[in-house]
């Protein structure tokens, strides 16, 4: 009896293995997301508008960034390069909107927005940030170097702005 059931099993297995070897490729190609893989960028298509207001301290401004090869008027170019190709993969969009009816924290990260518009890894990009809770200011400070630093800015004026109101002094 346990003699038939290994034969038994053992059979069953090898006729899977042989039935999944013989299969199609595309048969798992069906499964994968319809998207395009992402491009290298050789071809200077990489190329990204920053808009930034109300970050203050001399940050504000419209930048241009190029990647592959580096270049453009982006205050740090190389490193925003470099944290974008980092970001880039399959099925993981850097500029992606935060997701709606998440959880998020009810803290205000200040006034500044930004806007980043072009191309990269070959698709079109039109995003904007705020840093109106804890998911946009998660997604901000995602893409740091590409958009400004602000943490401890925002909350040192955040705190400041607090203390002279408790007080009376201003705000």
């Amino acid at each position: 009896m346990l003699r038939r059931l290994a034969l038994t099993v053992a059979t069953s297995a090898a006729a899977s293995f042989a039935a999944l070897s013989a299969a199609a490729p595309v048969a798992y190609a069906e499964s994968l997301p319809l998207m395009p893989p992402p491009v290298s960028g050789a071809d200077g298509t990489d190329h990204l508008t920053v808009t930034v207001s109300q970050a203050g301290d001399g940050m504000d401004g419209t930048y241009e960034l190029d990647c592959h090869p580096v270049g453009g008027s982006h205050p740090d170019a190389a490193a925003a390069c470099e944290q974008l190709d980092q970001k880039t993969s399959w099925g993981n969009d850097p500029f992606a909107p935060a997701a709606p009816g998440g959880m998020c924290t009810m803290q205000y990260g200040g006034p500044a927005t930004a806007r980043v518009t072009g191309t990269w890894a070959g698709r079109p990009v039109d995003a904007t940030y705020e840093r109106r809770d804890g998911c946009e200011i998660a997604r901000w400070d995602a893409l740091v170097p590409l958009l400004p630093e602000l943490g401890s800015q925002e909350r040192q004026r955040s705190d400041t702005g607090m203390a002279q109101r408790a007080h009376g002094s201003g705000g």
